[in-house]
């Protein structure tokens, strides 16, 4: 009797083992893709921008340097998609 309980239950763990690691991985490119929004992204820049010139002149220097490091960052990822759609026209064309 013990021998055939640990029997099923080798049975079931190798069979979950199997089922386990037949299923397919969920990898970082599973992720949903990022659109670009170049109109929605000039927007966001240009508040930012805005909301570090009063910050500036409200007399916070560090929160205004925050919200430009926000709108260079958000820039950087502007210019990035701008390239990479430039470029996958000229391959296919």
């Amino acid at each position: 009797m013990r021998r055939r309980i640990s029997a099923i239950a080798l049975t079931a763990a190798l069979a979950g083992g199997a089922l386990f690691a037949a299923l397919p991985a969920q990898t970082a490119t599973a992720a949903p893709a990022k659109t670009c929004k170049p109109a929605e992204m000039r927007h966001d820049i240009s508040a930012l921008r805005n909301k570090a010139q009063k910050l500036k002149h409200l007399g916070e220097p560090e929160a205004a340097r925050r919200a430009n490091a926000q709108a260079d960052a958000l820039q950087r990822r502007l210019n990035a998609c701008e390239n990479s759609e430039r470029t996958a026209a000229k391959r296919w064309s």
